[in-house]
């Protein structure tokens, strides 16, 4: 009895462990695209992100809009969700738990529960998300989700696997909000290694590190550039879509940017300048590099082997003349004095 019970318990862990994983597939979707559709083709969501601000004291109500795109009717669970800061590429961690909040920055606190409703084939229905601010609420950023799953009552409490759609919302609350970015890393890549010379001009790109510091999600912008000498090869912008992608508070976050239009020898230069929070606080950087292919650092060794024969040689050359100056003036010493 007792070996049947740890079975079942090692299973709903497994489960649970598996749904946390395909929910978190699916917020990381939700971050980087303005549509998403579940995996099963069951449901879609929109808007898939919401950025709202609310004051201390007052509510407003996210009208979220969920279609059915099956054949057949589907009853949909509504789930509130808190997430923090996952891995550094914007995946957030999701908290399951529907008795856990967030240690900091919950927005399911501020959540009205919702109740489950039916979506006919083929037809959407909009959800009514209601955020309330209470009055003694710190200023800063908060952030959940809204997951909607297949509805499914003879699962007998255990784990939904169904794959799930998730709208995201980041609210700011007003007031005495930090905003402060820490540029951690800014560094040269090819093919995943560190370098400031490179052989070839491919696969060559710009990696940023950021920490957030303050109290409220933010998300940089701005400018990358290369230059070889005074001209200027390329310039892309950097995270300048909508919404743009941002850095949770206690968070750290990464972006990868490739470089363009580099030639097969030089010294080229990174300049970056970003950008964010609402005063417009800037990051300047650069740094620079070099191409140098493989045949010419060889004819350079060739080179410098060459030159180094030579001098021997002249030194060998030199050393014989000598000898053979000296050898003259002994001969001439010694006939004189006889």
């Amino acid at each position: 009895m007792l070996k049947n019970q740890s079975v079942q318990t090692n299973v709903r862990v497994l489960l649970s462990f598996v749904a946390a994983l395909i929910v978190s597939i699916v917020l990381s979707a939700s971050l980087h695209s303005s549509a998403f559709a579940a995996g099963a083709n069951t449901l879609k969501v929109t808007p898939v992100r919401s950025d709202i601000e609310v004051k201390p004291g007052e509510s407003k109500t996210i009208e979220v809009t969920v279609t059915n795109i099956t054949g057949a009717p589907i009853t949909v669970s509504p789930i509130e969700n808190d997430f923090v800061s996952g891995d550094e590429r914007g995946t957030p961690a999701l908290i399951l738990d529907a008795n856990t909040y967030a240690p900091t920055h919950s927005l399911k606190r501020f959540l009205t529960p919702l109740s489950n409703t039916t979506i006919p084939a083929g037809q959407s229905k909009t959800i009514n998300v209601v955020v309330t601010v209470p009055k003694t609420a710190q200023s800063g950023g908060y952030f959940g989700a809204i997951r909607f799953t297949p509805a499914d009552p003879d699962s007998g409490g255990q784990v939904n696997l169904s794959a799930s759609v998730a709208s995201l919302i980041l609210l700011t609350v007003p007031g005495d909000v930090v905003e402060k970015l820490e540029l951690t890393d800014f560094s040269l890549q090819q093919n995943g290694r560190n370098a400031t010379n490179f052989n070839t001009p491919d696969n060559i790109q710009a990696t940023f590190r950021f920490e957030n510091k303050g109290n409220l999600q933010v998300g940089p912008f701005g400018k990358i550039s290369v230059s070889k000498g005074k001209t200027v090869l390329s310039s892309v912008d950097f995270n300048n879509q909508t919404p743009r992608d941002v850095i949770l508070p206690d968070g750290a976050r990464r972006w990868d940017v490739p470089l363009e239009k580099i030639g097969t020898f030089g010294h080229y230069t990174v300049n970056a300048t970003l950008t964010y929070g609402a005063s417009n606080q800037t990051i300047d950087i650069s740094k620079s590099f070099w191409v140098i292919p493989l045949y010419v650092i060889y004819a350079a060794i060739g080179l410098v082997i060459v030159l180094i024969g030579l001098i021997i040689m002249v030194i060998v050359m030199f050393k014989k003349k000598r000898g053979i100056f000296r050898g003259r003036n002994r001969r001439r010493s010694n006939f004189r004095i006889r």
